[in-house]
């Protein structure tokens, strides 16, 4: 196995690093006081071709592999967790899962937008009760003639304010469970579809998460992405490949807390010379260390499956939930490297172990994760 960068995987990963450094850096801190990113990035984030890696240039795509979008993403969760997010979701779940299961005229209406930061993408699939059990939902798509008619609603998601078109899952026939959701395509202005911004979050102040409510929110039966009652299919499918953006993005952010870490260690003194001369502050800074190496293989892998046309959606698993769990392991103990000064928000312990806790939630839990490798393993039925 030949884990060295190809020319051009090393050069996105420079631009991506240099822009994180200039453009997002500086400003995560100030973001997450205010629990607002700058909107502004977004184009900055299209321009650079980081909102249309691996989408076909055909439709204003900047094509590319996995390995270098994971590349992106792990410099990205290494500036601020929440401007990551706002790639692997309108890039990661929904562009690319249009770009997977949409027809023609869904690409060409919806992929130029998105890959170029002109749109906003979200992914409505949580609900206030349904959260691990994704395939009991309870928003339904009512078929009217020629449209569908959405009602229910949605929370925790990602890019809610801001998005331009929501990816929703509702169900659209009788059958029971996963069988009878459907996806929809439906535009963030339609009438009917109304949003409330979430605040006080624990972590990922900065991102832009809401509430979403659709009440009687009528679409063309055009809006339907895939077939009907396979909604499940695409949730899944979207959510292996971001999974292994969660994964990318935990790295950058166990990065983050080495990174500081390390520095710190190399400043304060204790006892006559700095900490980083005493043993347990290297033990906990070697422990992130491995973290971070370990985590980023397993994330490697998940791409170089996804490349190569080979099934992933176990590996995937397996990456995300180990970087996330690490990168709470990561800031962590970076926390406790910088003791006292860890509490204060001047430094970026706190920020960063508050960002990594709801890694292990989102995208599927570290639980849902562990059931999912394991009825891979022992071959027991999911459903």
């Amino acid at each position: 196995m030949n884990l060295e960068l190809s020319e051009e995987q090393s050069a996105v990963r420079r631009l991506a690093r240099d822009f994180v450094d200039r453009e997002v850096v500086p400003y995560a801190a100030a973001w997450d006081r205010a629990e607002e990113v700058d909107r502004g990035i977004v184009k900055k984030l299209g321009d650079l071709g980081f909102l249309g890696l691996t989408v076909d240039e055909e439709y204003g795509g900047s094509g590319g592999d996995h390995l270098a979008y994971c590349l992106v993403t792990e410099e990205l969760g290494r500036g601020d967790s929440s401007v990551r997010g706002i790639v692997s979701v309108s890039l990661g779940l929904v562009a690319k899962t249009i770009a997977a299961w949409g027809g023609e005229e869904q690409k060409r209406a919806w992929l130029p937008g998105l890959t170029s930061g002109e749109l906003v993408g979200s992914f409505g699939l949580t609900e206030p009760g349904t959260g691990s059990d994704a395939g009991s939902l309870t928003t339904r798509a009512v078929r009217e003639g020629d449209s569908y008619v959405i009602s229910g609603s949605k929370t925790f998601i990602t890019n809610g304010t801001w998005a331009d078109v929501v990816l929703v899952f509702a169900r659209s026939t009788d059958a029971p469970g996963h069988r009878g959701v459907s996806a929809f395509l439906v535009p963030a202005d339609t009438p009917g579809l109304t949003r409330r911004a979430i605040h006080g979050k624990l972590g990922l102040r900065g991102q832009a998460t809401a509430e979403l409510a659709f009440q009687d929110v009528r679409v063309p039966a055009s809006a339907m992405l895939g077939p009907e009652g396979k909604g499940f299919s695409v949730a899944l499918s979207a959510l292996a490949k971001g999974r292994m953006s969660v994964a990318a993005g935990c790295v950058g952010l166990a990065r983050a807390a080495l990174e500081a870490a390390v520095a710190y260690a190399g400043e304060r003194e204790q006892f006559g010379r700095t900490i980083a001369h005493h043993q347990l502050v290297q033990e906990l800074i070697s422990d992130i260390a491995v973290d971070v190496d370990a985590a980023r293989l397993l994330t490697w892998r998940v791409a170089d499956l996804i490349d190569r046309g080979q099934s992933f959606a176990v590996e995937s698993s397996k990456a995300k939930l180990f970087a996330s769990e690490a990168a709470v392991r990561a800031a962590n103990n970076a926390l406790q490297v910088f003791g006292g000064y860890g509490f204060i928000d001047e430094y970026p312990a706190g920020k960063l172990l508050r960002d990594a806790r709801v890694m292990t939630l989102y995208e599927g839990t570290s639980q849902i994760q562990k059931l999912l490798i394991g009825r891979d393993l022992t071959g027991v039925s999911a459903f």
